[in-house]
């Protein structure tokens, strides 16, 4: 047993150890400093000061038998830097036990305080594997204060499913991502008032009758009468709603385009939801970027200001200008001063005619005899500038309300197109043939390059569809491959009557192994396709082409084809579309003519061009006159009841899959002395490779019996 003064000697060695651990992990932590970590700043040091530390814990101090020193333990090195402390042992026979500095959370010692415990440093040291850092400090919200009841709204109604504010296909989980990311902040208020985005989206909804569209569709929460944070948060995402209505809308139009007729068929582009949110809470003029939703294309445009012209600007109600004694404006002279004669009925002319300056003013200035000008010459009368009664019986006309109707229908179609109608690479080249104009034009570089008259097809069952597609080649001296409802409906009829029909007119009637027929034209001058066929497969079978039938396009209205478009010009048409697309060749209508034979010549475009088949009832010529032309298919009779009522059901979500009619034969029976060509098997391209002669693209299957496959003339290909 050992005495006191032994006992004491061994105690005063643990405490050199102790004091030794310390020393070594002060070093260490200030060499790990200086190689680092710089210097902290007096800023820095505040802010360090300014963070809670973990309360050390209230323990009695040490005493010798809370140490076990191993003499052959190294003291541990906790800062594991590069220049590791030296290393202090203590010799003791008994083993020793890492010591652990105490958690953050050790409950506190009730034990009275000694002036021998343990010293709680300023700073603590780094954690280490021995001692764990402090948990991190949560980061404060980014939500004011003021707008936190409204988050706190919006969080809750968003995680509710009886929210049904949003109720499309993934609109609803990008408004949640949209909110989530914000905390839950609104977007369209701070602390209870309108921010600048807001007061722009809700500009932009209001006004949405200058774009054609409804503003009921779009219905605006009023704000000001939302006084607690639920109505708040209410009005909030009602407007977020709204704003994507408009965007969807603007952009896609209020109804699919397969509402209107089977033979319609436009490249889908809808919004994405989360897209817009991001657009719009970003943009520096919310209703600007809201607005351009709407078609960039300059035909929309145009419209779009007609639009404002026909409605005077205004959206009250219809307003009737009394007849009068003629008002007229005589500008000042060297011997008389200006004459603006006045008269009660000018406040009403300025509303109606769009003269926004000075409104209530009942002189007739100059300004409202321009207006009055400008108002004469979109209604073909004799631009004088002077309000006359015939110019009074014009203004009061309900031909202006259906002229409004017409626009806005077209304006609508306008949203199916796609919003880049040209190819970038080829100046932005592209046709576009409007079928109740009977016009077709090749544009390239925002400006017309060419057109022609053409021949469109019958109303009822042969109408040409409404499509985008990209012309592809170009087959001189085409044959025609007759479409199976020509053969069916029409041919086979006509066989039952006289079997010789078609050898009278030059057609060649093969039967296939299988018992379906296939009636072909060779090319030549009678070729029914004429000389040139303008490819771009499509569904509907249909494509543009010459014609031996050149009386037609001397009429005014010219819809008389089974779908197909006839065009006038061909060859000149040809040489224009190959030297956009081949500009080294210098392609001539004489240089196409020298082609004219009895064997098919493709010509191969190395880049496609788009061809947009459009029904344009209203538009602008390029004189800035609105032109309208008769609704030859019935276009605008279809689609104006479905406006009418569009607040009552979600018109773009209807999709129709059927095919246009004029592909779909009855079915009729072959005569059994019709004499047959059976120079071909039942082997070779498709029907629609013989239509086109291009790569084998599968059209639908029409109802009723179909050709079977045949082989194809001999042709020589040109690519460049």
């Amino acid at each position: 047993m050992r005495d006191c003064s032994t006992n004491r000697a061994g105690f005063d060695r643990v405490l050199i150890a102790v004091a030794a651990t310390f020393l070594a992990v002060s070093a260490t932590s200030a060499l790990a400093g200086q190689s680092d970590t710089p210097r902290a700043s007096a800023a820095e040091l505040a802010i360090d000061a300014a963070v809670p530390r973990p309360e050390p814990a209230n323990v009695p101090p040490p005493t010798a038998s809370d140490f076990r020193i191993d003499a052959t333990a190294s003291v541990p090195d906790p800062a594991k830097t590069a220049a590791p402390a030296p290393s202090t042992t203590v010799p003791d026979p008994k083993p020793a036990e890492t010591v652990t500095a105490p958690a953050a959370d050790t409950p506190k010692n009730d034990a009275p305080k000694s002036d021998t415990a343990t010293t709680t440093p300023a700073t603590p040291a780094p954690a280490t594997a021995a001692a764990p850092a402090a948990e991190p400090v949560k980061a404060a919200s980014s939500v004011a204060p003021a707008d936190q009841p409204v988050a706190d709204k919006l969080r809750d109604m968003l995680a509710s499913k009886a929210l049904r504010t949003f109720d499309r296909k993934g609109e609803r989980a990008a408004v949640e991502k949209f909110y989530s990311a914000r905390e839950f902040a609104p977007q369209w208020t701070q602390a209870g008032k309108l921010t600048a985005g807001a007061k722009g989206v809700v500009a932009r909804l209001k006004d949405a009758a200058a774009d054609g569209l409804n503003p009921a569709d779009y219905p605006v929460p009023d704000f000001a009468a939302a006084t607690s944070p639920d109505q708040l948060a209410d009005a909030e995402l009602k407007l977020t709603a709204s704003m994507l209505d408009y965007a969807r809308q603007a952009q896609s139009s209020r109804m699919h385009w397969s509402q209107v007729a089977a033979d319609i068929l436009y490249p889908e582009h809808p919004t994405d939801p989360a897209e817009v949110l991001a657009n719009i809470s970003t943009a520096k003029d919310a209703s600007a970027a809201l607005e351009g939703y709407n078609p960039p294309l300059k035909l929309y445009k145009d419209l779009k200001a007609k639009l404002a012209e026909l409605r005077g600007q205004g959206e009250g109600p219809v307003v009737q200008i009394a007849e009068g004694a003629p008002l007229a404006f005589k500008a000042a002279t060297k011997k008389q001063p200006e004459a603006a004669p006045e008269d009660p009925r000018v406040p009403q002319l300025r509303a109606k005619l769009g003269v926004t300056e000075n409104p209530d003013d009942t002189k007739y200035d100059a300004k409202v005899a321009a207006a009055v000008r400008k108002f004469q010459e979109s209604a073909d009368l004799k631009p004088t500038g002077v309000l006359d009664d015939k110019t009074v019986k014009a203004i009061n006309s309900p031909k202006r309300d259906r002229q409004i109707d017409t626009v806005i229908l077209n304006m609508e179609r306008l949203r199916w197109l796609p919003r880049q109608l040209g190819v970038p690479s080829l100046n932005n080249a592209y046709v576009i043939l409007n079928v109740p104009d009977f016009t077709l034009k090749v544009m390239q570089g925002g400006a017309q390059v060419w057109t022609t008259r053409v021949v469109t097809g019958k109303p009822g069952n042969h109408a040409t569809p409404m499509l985008t597609e990209t012309m592809k080649f170009i087959t001189v001296n085409p044959t025609w491959n007759v479409p199976p409802s020509i053969i069916y409906n029409e041919y086979l009829p006509a066989l039952q009557q006289d079997p010789t029909v078609l050898q009278r007119m030059g057609l060649k009637l093969e039967r296939n192994r299988d018992g379906s027929i296939h009636i072909s034209q060779p090319p030549g001058e009678a070729n029914a396709l004429g000389r040139i066929r303008f490819n771009f497969p499509n569904k509907f079978l249909v494509y543009q082409h010459d014609t031996p039938d050149k009386n037609l396009f001397a009429k005014e209205e010219r819809a008389f084809s089974h779908g197909c478009m006839r065009v006038q010009n061909p060859d000149q048409y040809a040489s224009t579309l190959l030297n956009i697309v081949m500009p080294n060749d210098k392609y001539t209508p004489e240089k196409i003519r020298s082609m004219y034979g009895r064997s098919e010549i493709d010509l191969k475009f190395p880049t496609p061009v788009p061809v947009h088949i459009t029904y344009q009832t209203a538009f602008v010529d390029d004189s800035g006159k609105l032109q309208m032309r008769r609704d030859v298919y019935g276009r605008d009779a279809r689609m104006l009841p479905l406006l009418k009522n569009s607040g009552s059901r979600d018109l773009e979500n209807v999709v129709a899959h059927a095919n246009p009619s004029y592909v779909r034969p009855s079915g009729a029976s072959l005569p059994s002395n019709v004499a047959f060509n059976n120079d071909y098997g039942s082997s070779g391209p498709s029907f629609f490779e013989r239509l086109f002669g291009g790569p084998s693209v599968t059209p639908p299957a029409p109802v009723g019996r179909r050709p079977q496959a045949q082989p194809q003339q001999q042709r020589r290909v040109i690519t460049r």
